[in-house]
């Protein structure tokens, strides 16, 4: 009996070490192809897709791809000053936003988000939404990857080209588009400044049709893009 249960636990553990390499296998292929081939779609685009047809309710996807030179500096450096000025220097995790949270938290406020750039992309291509501890386990790896691989230029790249910004809209090319009627490398800084306030809860806020509370955050993101040195902080990503 026991000898039986032994070589079933044996088994048992094979397999789950075939699933884990194979994971690994998979997830690293996966990175090192979008280093250089434009992403199809992500997987909160999928998640989207389907929730439309459990709820029966028909939704196009405005998806469009495009490449850094088509991609506005002003919009690049208005994401990072409103979502993660520390960018350029972290390795995926800032750990001083994330000390800051539960600090607050420990002292009896509501525990804010910390994630970065790179956990944002790297949710929003491969992963799930949600809130697990399963899926920041897959989404650190995911992380540790694209920075590994990717560098921070392309992780801004991808995240701007996948960022969802309303209903069906994901990019920085539709947004533009679907906002202000101009591609995306016409932006100027008081639109890049409004997409980039709306990106924490895009389903529920307007760029075109910005509440008070969406023109005071953008009104501090141009601000706080002026104090990083404007699109000038940009040359930090290429730095080692």
């Amino acid at each position: 009996m026991r000898l039986a249960a032994g070589r079933l636990w044996q088994r048992v553990a094979r397999l789950l070490w075939r699933l884990a390499l194979a994971f690994v296998l998979v997830s690293v292929a996966l990175v090192l192809l979008f280093r250089v081939v434009p992403l199809p779609g992500s997987m909160v685009m999928v998640e989207r897709k389907v929730q439309s047809w459990v709820a029966r309710e028909p939704l196009s996807i405005d998806y469009r791809w495009r490449g850094r030179s088509a991609l506005s500096d002003t919009a690049r450096i208005a994401v990072i000053a409103a979502e993660d000025q520390r960018f350029p220097r972290h390795s995926g995790f800032d750990f001083v936003e994330i000390r800051r949270a539960l600090d607050t938290s420990g002292n009896g406020g509501r525990l804010r988000g910390a994630s970065t750039l790179s956990q944002q992309t790297a949710k929003n291509v491969f992963l799930w939404s949600g809130r697990s501890w399963l899926r920041k386990g897959f989404e650190a790896w995911f992380t540790l990857l694209i920075e590994l691989f990717w560098g921070k230029q392309r992780i801004l790249d991808v995240y701007l080209n996948v960022a969802e910004w309303d209903r069906g809209v994901f990019g920085l090319e539709a947004a533009a588009q679907h906002y202000f009627g101009v591609p995306a490398n016409e932006l100027d800084g008081r639109q890049a400044s409004l997409l980039a306030a709306i990106l924490p809860s895009p389903l529920t806020r307007s760029a075109a049709r910005p509440s008070a509370s969406v023109e005071q955050r953008s009104r501090w993101i141009r601000r706080q893009m002026g104090n990083l040195g404007g699109t000038g902080y940009l040359e930090h990503l290429t730095q080692p």
